[in-house]
């Protein structure tokens, strides 16, 4: 069903409850309830117990869980889960709600029509985007691990508006015409994606500092977040939300950490090197965000 006959049938036929809803759920950890550590949430790095960090990875689980039933007693029809935390392999695939309309991708890039790409199965056929487990852009006071794709990244911007993750993978889903609709994470994280992306449901289930932070109990936000996501899924009827669709060709920028990773960056073709630190390319599809730089996106090369 194309967005417009879901919309349709939204308002004509929302009593009979006969409707389809197609939603894309793409899941980070650091924004993800009862993560308050950064031992927790990067769970691989050096020091890291591992106890810690598959305590982290249930918690993961379990707000993964609440929040697709919250999308499917909401009125989703079709869910697509995808685990995008440092590339997915996070969520407990044994303690994960087994339902006929959820499909699990346990990494944000696999297979799709004989091609990798990222995201497969985000598509024109998905009604609507949700962003559970986010984190705000890098450089945000007052958040809880702020950073943009990766620590290199001071600030990326998008025909002039600076974006973190949240807006380079609606932007991505932009390339289809598929709104954003919902972030779950702490308070700078979901005021930046209110910010940037006006109408949508949020549900703040934490806020702190840079590496540490305090939150509601992981009950009380499974409640919260499905607020949200009710808030959410309501908005998406009314017709109300509009895709993120930059200006094409998109003129994008990345100022780098390091003047060592802009030098290495600069070598990729189509690549302007501003100053030491700063990178620009133009882009001509929403869905080529991030493909200029890292190759991630539709039609990857095999692995």
């Amino acid at each position: 069903m194309r967005r417009r006959e879901f919309l349709g049938a939204a308002v004509a036929g929302a009593a009979a409850g006969q409707q389809k809803m197609k939603i894309f759920m793409h899941c980070d950890m650091d924004g993800s309830s009862g993560i308050f550590t950064r031992e927790q949430a990067w769970y691989w790095e050096n020091g890291a117990r591992e106890q810690v960090g598959m305590e982290a990875r249930e918690m993961f689980t379990a707000d993964v869980n609440s929040a697709s039933a919250a999308a499917l007693k909401a009125g989703v029809t079709e869910l697509i889960v995808c685990d995008t935390h440092h590339g997915g392999g996070n969520l407990i695939k044994e303690k994960l709600v087994q339902d006929r309309r959820i499909t699990y991708l346990y990494r944000s890039v696999g297979m799709e029509n004989g091609k990798r790409r990222w995201m497969p199965g985000l598509d024109e056929t998905v009604d609507g985007l949700m962003l559970p487990g986010h984190h705000a852009k890098a450089m945000t006071p007052g958040a809880f691990l702020p950073h943009t794709w990766n620590h290199e990244w001071l600030d990326f911007t998008i025909n002039g508006m600076s974006v973190g993750e949240i807006g380079i993978e609606t932007c991505y889903a932009g390339h289809w015409n598929i709104p954003l609709i919902f972030v779950q994470g702490d308070v700078a994280a979901c005021a930046e994606a209110r910010q940037q992306f006006p109408g949508i449901a949020t549900a703040a289930v934490k806020q702190g500092t840079t590496e540490t932070c305090t939150g509601l109990p992981q009950e009380q936000a499974h409640a919260e977040t499905a607020k949200g996501i009710r808030e959410a899924l309501e908005r998406l009827r009314s017709g109300g939300m509009k895709p993120y669709k930059p200006a094409l060709p998109m003129t994008i920028t990345l100022r780098m950490r390091t003047m060592d990773a802009a030098a290495k960056a600069a070598q990729r073709p189509g690549i302007l090197r501003l100053d030491d630190h700063t990178l620009e390319a133009r882009v001509g599809r929403q869905a080529d965000v991030v493909k200029w730089l890292l190759g991630t996106g539709l039609d990857m090369p095999p692995a």
